[in-house]
């Protein structure tokens, strides 16, 4: 029986949603601007911390709040303040802590290895393959677990950013089997471009290698670095995708480095990916020589006919060039 203060609930129309209470935006923990950009792709503070070895998780938030941390010389006491030890200088108690040694590898990634830093499947990791006492490092770019050949591995942020942005325009080199005989309308609609759901996207060379019954091999240059962009591409051109090996990431190549090795990259190569990065941001060519359209080169010999017709002492006598 219900009693008399009692109100009974109006049934909501089938299918409506009660609104939702409005809450406060969360709030985030205050960091000054200059803390802001030198901190990108940083890590949070207690974590970098214990990773150090200073003490667990939880003491180093203890000791965040005690005001005994500081970064770059500021007192820092906000918890999820986010550090980047290879650009900022953490202290504890007045003691600097050491800044890891920037490293650069080279793998030759097998088929059935992700290329991300953390996999809930448990599957294996490039960073995984690296040899034991390595920092913690990170992938430069990807290639999917169906994929093999180079992938470059560092500790350094900003040459990863340089050889993985668009706008630096750094080379990839692909062999690619795919199925079928591909023919020169596919090759020229590749380097004309085609539409994929971001946006246009085209290569910027590509040539047969060679061929086989059912099958062809292609090498692929790409500068541009889109998410699973030759398998993407060689499917609207009506070519299934068999077997994809990068062989160069700018200057660096796999050569004879076996399935699932590492080697360090050397100084010379860490320099000479410096300067493409470089080169690409000032919209320099990347050294490989253009090939010129075919359209071009029948207007250049269309011009050098007119100009020999015009200057020739009998102008009925006609020059035929090529």
């Amino acid at each position: 029986m219900q009693s008399r203060n009692q109100h009974p609930r109006k049934a909501s129309p089938a299918g409506a949603r009660r609104p939702r209470p409005n809450r406060a935006p969360a709030k985030r923990a205050a960091q000054s601007p200059d803390s802001e950009q030198s901190a990108e792709g940083g890590e949070r503070l207690q974590k970098v911390l214990a990773q150090a070895g200073i003490a667990s998780r939880r003491d180093c938030e203890d000791l965040i709040r005690e005001g005994r941390v500081e970064i770059d010389r500021h007192v820092v006491t906000e918890l999820g303040t986010r550090v980047n030890l290879l650009k900022q200088e953490v202290r504890v108690d007045g003691e600097a802590l050491a800044r890891p040694k920037l490293v650069y590898f080279a793998v030759n990634k097998p088929v059935g290895v992700v290329a991300t830093a953390r996999d809930p499947a448990g599957r294996p990791r490039v960073t995984d393959l690296l040899p034991p006492g390595a920092p913690r490092t990170f992938c430069v770019g990807r290639l999917d677990m169906a994929s093999e050949g180079l992938i470059l591995v560092t500790n350094d942020g900003e040459l990863a950013n340089g050889l993985t942005h668009p706008r630096h325009r750094v080379e990839k080199i692909y062999h690619v089997q795919v199925a079928g005989q591909v023919e020169g309308d596919v090759l020229a609609q590749l380097h004309r471009g085609i539409h994929l759901a971001e946006g246009f996207a085209h290569v910027k060379h590509v040539r047969i290698k060679s061929k086989k019954k059912q099958s062809t091999i292609l090498e692929m240059i790409l500068d541009e670095g889109r998410n699973r962009e030759v398998r993407r591409l060689l499917a609207r051109v009506g070519h299934k995708v068999q077997q994809l090996k990068r062989i160069a990431v700018g200057p660096v190549r796999l050569a004879d480095l076996p399935t699932g090795a590492v080697r360090p990259l050397t100084k010379k190569e860490i320099e000479s990916l410096q300067v493409a990065i470089a080169r690409g941001l000032k919209g320099e060519p990347s050294g490989r020589e253009p090939v010129e359209p075919r359209r071009k080169l029948l207007s250049d010999r269309k011009t050098s006919h007119r100009e020999q017709t015009d200057h020739s002492e009998n102008p009925k006598k006609r020059v035929i060039i090529g």
